[in-house]
């Protein structure tokens, strides 16, 4: 299968601190690669070098078949980022956010794309409302309309779920899903690792500046040692009673 990201030996230092040692990895097309690490593991700084906003020091990243340091604007016509906070204009509504991110990349009939994502993201009865105005997870969701805008190849979601209630992450999660299965190949960052599981098709471990485990799900559980198997009653946890409140009280 065609490479969507191929990484190799990727480096970058802060302030003399290097945060990324010679990182490997590809994303093949049309795939859900989550890339997992703790705090300050260089996600994100991964995620930036991969969408040409900041240059590595060493190794190569190539996006779409170019590289990000030789071929910045032609990455960038693939790509879409969406970052850890729903980065929205909050003044303009959720269409006339739409609106002009259409014309900013020229597209043809801009009205007609922002009906059709408001359609698409269940967001068409508050399209007139100002963004300032929406919850957490409405303005996730108009944040990830807007990055699919011009329809793109590949998409970035740094930390996508990042203080979003339990009902709202798994509304992004069907979004993504959807994506994928439309043909979208997706980078997620996370760190929360039901979201990985509950997502991926492939994950990688970041740490100390490496990735040290890259597979997928089941290739992963591979690394571990057999377990001890036990019966016990399984617990209900507080988010699967969350959730199940919430469906029984919309379907009265």
């Amino acid at each position: 299968m065609e490479k969507a990201m191929d990484v190799k030996g990727l480096r970058k230092s802060f302030k003399g601190k290097e945060v990324l040692k010679g990182v490997d990895f590809e994303v093949k097309r049309g795939e859900i690669f989550a890339l997992l690490g703790s705090n300050g593991a260089g996600k994100t700084t991964m995620v930036r070098i991969l969408a040409t906003l900041l240059k590595q020091d060493g190794g190569t990243a190539m996006v779409n078949g170019f590289d990000v340091a030789l071929e910045p604007e032609k990455v960038r016509h693939a790509i879409s980022l969406t970052g850890q906070f729903a980065a929205v204009d909050e003044i303009l509504t959720g269409r006339e956010n739409l609106i002009m991110l259409a014309k900013l990349r020229h597209l043809k009939n801009p009205r007609q794309v922002a009906d059709d994502m408001l359609k698409r993201f269940g967001l068409t009865d508050a399209a007139d409302r100002r963004a300032s105005t929406y919850s957490g997870g409405m303005r996730r969701r108009l944040d990830i309309a807007l990055s699919l805008v011009g329809s793109p190849r590949i998409i970035f979601l740094d930390e996508p779920t990042t203080g979003l209630d339990p009902e709202a992450r798994i509304e992004v999660w069907k979004i993504v899903e959807e994506l994928a299965a439309g043909g979208t190949t997706i980078l997620l960052t996370t760190q929360y690792l039901e979201e990985a599981e509950q997502l991926a098709d492939r994950i990688a471990i970041l740490h100390g500046g490496r990735i040290i485990a890259n597979g997928t799900l089941s290739e992963l559980k591979e690394l571990f040692p057999s377990t001890k198997v036990e019966y016990v009653e399984k617990q209900p946890s507080l988010e699967e009673i969350f959730l199940a409140i919430i469906d029984k009280k919309e379907a009265v």
